[in-house]
């Protein structure tokens, strides 16, 4: 499984429910890599979408610890035991965890590879991604040309577990 985020210099990913910022380009690349394929999410996370609609082409599954919670067009579970149910049924290299803070977590030690967009700029935020800078067992094992959006750089990197 991979996990996939964008993260400012201090690991953060969100502020208030939503995205720290909005880059063209990473929505584009995100798009891609996870068209067709499987995307594991928490229940803030998917209501933050737009529209609180399922991600188009992709398989969603939300993870919700309210028993009656629905959403239509995706697969709704209970669990992490649940979700690893789920997810047998799918290529690991074929599942994306997008988040938010708590997923990422419960995930991180079946994940083995993390794709970041990493925002040199630190914002005010009130959830973040575990530091694979920090975290024994990852290492980053390749990082892009510097990119800009107005006046940000960012990079894309690659972590795996070791």
């Amino acid at each position: 499984m991979i996990l996939i985020a964008a993260v400012d210099r201090n690991w953060a990913i969100g502020s208030k429910g939503q995205l720290l910022v909005s880059i063209p380009h990473d929505q584009k690349a995100f798009r891609e890599k996870t068209l067709g394929q499987v995307i594991v999410m928490g229940r803030k996370t998917f209501e933050s979408l737009p529209g609180k609609q399922p991600l188009y082409g992709r398989t969603n599954i939300v993870l919700s610890t309210d028993p009656a919670y629905q959403v239509k067009g995706a697969i709704v579970c209970h669990s992490l035991e649940e979700t690893l149910e789920v997810l047998k049924d799918y290529r690991s290299d074929a599942v994306y965890v997008i988040g938010g803070e708590s997923v990422y977590r419960k995930f991180l030690p079946y994940c083995d590879r993390a794709e970041i967009t990493y925002i040199d700029f630190a914002y005010s935020a009130d959830t973040h991604f575990p530091n694979l800078e920090e975290l024994e067992g990852w290492e980053m094992t390749a990082e892009s040309e510097e990119q800009t959006y107005f006046d940000l750089c960012y990079t894309y990197r690659e972590y795996r577990k070791k």
